[in-house]
């Protein structure tokens, strides 16, 4: 072994001469002809490496990333040792999800052959107006994310056409098992809906108090959708679908949109127009929503003033809000309703004569549903759901007194909650039928007077 006091002196001497020398570069070598030398040797170095690397941002252009996305849930499944930070998020209430954490380097091997390594990149903004000529959502955020896929150049085809192919597949089956529906808002400062929250409604179709004859018209509808990729393709249309919910409050509108996302086991992204201040604005949320999502506006009738489209020229808005019906029917069923695929479109109003013929038509909004007063067989589905109750002497009582009173699901449901007890519960119902269609008596004589 060399004598450690003679090593010592000798890198000393090594690290002095160094330093003279950069400093002596510094003060008489100009900076151009230093930089043309450095970025020379990188390019020496980079044109005789053996390697290269991929780049994966998480946004291309307005749109996520699909390969950056199925990246980040196929590297959570590769978490090793040699990790020193990993980020930890609850998917649901029995599994954990696990994440790279911002910096951290994994190695991976594909086919026992091909070994490439993956790197976690962030990159801080440091202005609005610091973007990324790529991702036009940069100037939006504090950081831009990518991935960083380093390997051998011989393996370039490999990777390419094997390995990344291999990754979008894989993901999906991971998000398969771990997806959880989400409820989400659009924000004005984020492009992607990072304001979400699991969607715990329970509610499903077998629970759902609605005329079974359109539940089950619409159940068909929606599998027919979700199986109709190929069938869209043929036709040439974009792969969309829109539904109309009307009626009164308490018809339960919002528990068949619930319904629907647990069918679909789709996410539900939820727009109010009135915080959106532009088309422009407008264009960039929807686009920034992922395939296999809904759009949900609710009472679309009410929530901003959507001018005719032959007054909007006439009549320009002056207020913060400038979102004009042309706007909205162009991102729906316009030539940018193409750049998404696998997207339901939910309008909601209590009053669908307010709205614009153009809004409604098919195409934009295929399938109207009535959410009605609560019927036979909603009344029969909410028992049931309450009670275990398939048969009672009660129910024909009930079941005639809701033939001649407008009653709301949700007013059924509230009476049918406030006891335990069968019994009680439906002599509770009865009650309450009998008292509101005494009301409509009364109402009704006063309304003819009126009229005549």
């Amino acid at each position: 072994m060399p004598d450690t006091k003679a090593i010592l002196p000798a890198i000393a001497a090594a690290a002095a001469s160094a330093m003279l020398l950069r400093s002596i570069a510094n003060d008489f070598i100009p900076n151009e002809f230093r930089n043309y030398f450095f970025s020379s040797l990188h390019n020496i170095s980079r044109r005789f490496s053996s390697h290269l690397t991929i780049v994966i941002d998480e946004f291309q252009g307005l749109s996520l990333n699909e390969v950056f996305e199925a990246a980040e849930a196929y590297l959570g499944t590769l978490a090793t040792p040699s990790l020193q930070r990993i980020k930890v998020s609850k998917v649901n209430k029995e599994k954990l999800g696990v994440a790279l954490d911002r910096g951290e380097e994994i190695c991976d091997v594909y086919e026992d052959h091909v070994q490439v390594m993956w790197k976690f990149v962030c990159t801080k903004v440091e202005s609005s107006r610091a973007t990324n000529p790529g991702d036009l959502n940069a100037s939006l955020r504090s950081e831009t994310r990518s991935y960083e896929l380093t390997f051998h150049k011989k393996h370039k085809e490999k990777v390419l056409n094997s390995y990344l192919p291999y990754i979008l597949d894989r993901s999906k089956a991971i998000k398969v098992e771990r997806k959880v529906v989400k409820l989400c808002t659009i924000d004005q400062y984020e492009c992607y809906g990072t304001q979400e929250v699991n969607l715990n409604h329970p509610m499903t179709f077998e629970l759902l108090a609605m005329d079974m004859e359109i539940k089950k018209v619409l159940m068909d509808d929606l599998n027919n959708f979700k199986n109709g990729k190929e069938f869209y393709r043929r036709i040439g249309k974009a792969w969309k679908r829109g539904y109309l919910l009307y009626g009164p409050p308490g018809t339960g509108k919002s528990s068949l949109i619930a319904a629907i996302a647990n069918h679909l086991n789709y996410d539900i992204y939820e727009l109010e127009l009135a915080d959106v201040g532009s088309n422009s604005d407008l264009k960039r949320r929807l686009l920034a929503m992922p395939d296999q999502s809904i759009l949900v506006i609710e009472d679309i009738d009410c929530t901003i003033n959507l001018q005719n489209r032959e007054t909007e020229n006439e009549a320009p808005s002056t207020g913060k809000n400038q979102v004009t019906l042309s706007g909205l029917l162009n991102l729906i069923d316009g030539l940018w309703s193409c750049c998404t695929d696998e997207r339901i479109i939910i309008f909601t109003t209590n009053h669908k004569e307010k709205l614009d013929p153009a809004l409604v038509r098919p195409g934009r909004m295929d399938m109207h549903i009535n959410m009605s007063y609560c019927t036979l067989s909603a009344f029969k589905q909410l028992a049931f759901n309450y009670h275990g109750l398939s048969h009672h002497q009660l129910f024909e009582q009930i079941e005639g007194l809701i033939g001649e009173v407008k009653v709301t699901p949700a007013e059924v449901a509230g009476e049918l909650m406030k006891s335990r007890d069968a019994q009680t519960s439906l002599q509770g119902l009865i009650n309450f039928l009998l008292e509101k269609k005494n009301q409509q008596e009364i109402v009704r004589p006063k309304l003819t007077a009126s009229v005549q």
